[in-house]
């Protein structure tokens, strides 16, 4: 082969480099937090942990009027990192009231005991198996985090997490965990017609349509279900007054800005602790303040 031919393979290599899958490392375990991410390569996917190195770490003292349940949240999960029996947990209810949040709380309280955050999206779930194959063996303590987790009819992710959950052959390793959060507690949708299918007995008592025990055997994989609520007048404006002083607002701007973030929660139709952080931001902002560190 001459020299030109040569260079003609080479060429072609270097085009097709970009195109074909890296070699697999090991993820580097130092880290807090990974994501799961799944890349296209020539028409193969491959899935692999990512690490995630600047972490939207929240503290639990940050989160306000959620008192029942971040303690139990942070319980199981003290629990889990002391390698004691624990759940996974659910946690379903109104948008914005710091269910996502409190799971990151529980990293940034529990991270020195060597618990790790693992972010899997929705579509990513049919990987549970490998990503808990991967972390078999391994001393540090996971939390598999699925943030507004819903599914449709005939979605493949819903079967592999319910087996992951409670119902696979192969044992899920003692150290991982699953927490889920969703805006609705079946996190499957419910239909008027499925209750057509209920059967009840002789004496009354009644008996679920199959579609509708499907929908609901989901959620009963999880051990701890924790429920958020929408948060009335006061607790928003504690939580604005919270995030206010974070940024290192006086108490004299506090009381001067109740009205302003009151009207700021009917614009956007939530009085949620999302809002009540927004709205504080915004406020610091245009007065000039700065997040404490």
């Amino acid at each position: 082969m001459d020299e030109s031919s040569l260079r003609d393979i080479a060429a072609v290599l270097t085009r097709l480099a970009p195109l074909l899958p890296p070699a697999q490392h090991e993820p580097d375990w130092s880290a807090q937090a990974f994501r799961w991410r799944r890349r296209h390569y020539l028409g193969v996917s491959l899935g692999r942990l990512e690490a995630v190195w600047r972490v939207a770490a929240i503290a639990p003292a940050d989160l306000q009027h959620v008192e029942a349940q971040k303690a139990a949240l942070l319980a199981n999960t003290a629990q889990f990192v002391r390698s004691l029996p624990a759940n996974n947990v659910l946690l379903t209810g109104a948008r914005g009231t710091g269910k996502s949040s409190l799971i990151r709380a529980c990293l940034a309280q529990f991270a020195h005991q060597d618990l790790r955050l693992i972010e899997v999206d929705k579509a990513d779930l049919v990987d549970l198996p490998d990503i808990v194959a991967q972390l078999s063996g391994r001393p540090e303590r996971f939390i598999l985090f699925c943030d507004d987790l819903s599914f449709e009819e005939g979605e493949s992710s819903y079967k592999a997490l319910k087996a992951v959950l409670d119902g696979s052959v192969a044992a899920t390793g003692d150290n991982v965990l699953i927490y889920a959060t969703s805006n609705r507690r079946h996190l499957m949708p419910e239909f008027m017609r499925e209750n057509l299918a209920a059967k009840h007995q002789d004496d009354g008592e009644i008996h679920p349509g199959e579609t509708v025990e499907e929908k609901v055997s989901l959620s009963e994989r999880f051990g701890l279900w924790l429920s958020f609520y929408p948060f009335r007048q006061d607790a928003y404006l504690d939580i604005v007054a919270h995030w206010l002083r974070q940024h290192g607002a006086d108490e004299a701007l506090v009381e001067a800005s109740r009205l302003e973030a009151l009207q700021f929660a009917l614009q956007r139709g939530s009085r949620s602790g999302r809002v009540a952080l927004q709205f504080a931001r915004d406020c610091a902002g245009r007065h000039g303040l700065r997040r404490r560190p």
